[in-house]
């Protein structure tokens, strides 16, 4: 298909490695992952959270410094100073398209198609990948209870596995189902032992996609799924029912 289109495999050409770290960075902005003030990780978690070198990153920090978009101080780690990252693609739909969607429309079309793209992923599972889930596992460890840093090896995990599969539309599209609330999901791993409970799951994922049992691998990423459900399902009830009482707090402030 690239050979017949010129400009369009000219433009992938031109797609550098920094350029990719760039993005998956804006994407951690843009989807609510990373907020305003955040500190971001150092250089070494993020080349092993992205898989590659600490020079690439800092080639990606510096063009996001040069738009604006983070804030390097001489001696700190660098910071969130803006969220205007202009348009971008997590897969098929613009970044929080997903999000006009409800809970239930969402939660139903993740496990119609995960379960697939996981059952392929299980079967086209290579050593390579293998390795860096292992090592995915093993920053989410080091990563202790801090949820930004847990959510970015979280993404990288789940799009390593998803992109395994031979059907690239598909992972695209369970990509964008995956970025469903991405906001309530950093807010759902500050609770007492969701990060725990998550990193359970994932042991479980990998040690499944090693018996290359395409069944016992959709098992697994069924309870992931269905524990990630119940949480976003809380989080968003208990939310609703506290904007009554934060709009009457603000209103007896005069705010």
């Amino acid at each position: 298909m690239l050979a017949r289109v010129p400009e369009l495999r000219h433009g992938v050409e031109r797609r550098s490695v920094k350029d990719i770290v760039c993005e998956k960075l804006a994407l951690l902005i843009a989807t609510g992952v990373l907020r305003i003030g955040d500190q971001l990780p150092g250089e070494r978690e993020l080349a092993s959270a992205f898989g590659v070198s600490r020079e690439t990153v800092r080639g990606a920090m510096q063009v996001l410094l040069l738009r604006g978009i983070v804030d390097v101080s001489h001696g700190a780690r660098s910071r969130v100073a803006s969220t205007d990252v202009g348009a971008l693609q997590a897969g098929i739909m613009p970044v929080r398209g997903i999000d006009r969607y409800g809970l239930e429309e969402v939660h139903a079309a993740r496990l119609l198609i995960e379960r697939e793209v996981v059952a392929d992923a299980a079967q086209n599972m290579d050593e390579a990948t293998l390795a860096a889930l292992d090592r995915s596992l093993a920053e989410q460890e080091r990563a202790g209870d801090d949820p930004l840093r847990f959510l970015i090896f979280d993404r990288e995990f789940h799009s390593a596995i998803y992109h395994a599969a031979d059907n690239k539309l598909l992972a695209d599209m369970v990509t964008d189902l995956y970025a469903y609330m991405m906001e309530y999901r950093r807010s759902a791993m500050s609770l007492p032992g969701a990060i725990d409970a998550s990193r359970a799951d994932h042991r479980a994922i990998v040690k499944a996609l090693r018996t290359g049992d395409k069944d016992v691998v959709v098992a697994a990423f069924d309870r992931h799924l269905q524990r990630i459900y119940r949480s976003t399902k809380t989080l968003l009830r208990e939310t609703k029912h506290s904007r009554p009482a934060r709009a009457e707090a603000a209103a007896a402030q005069g705010g």
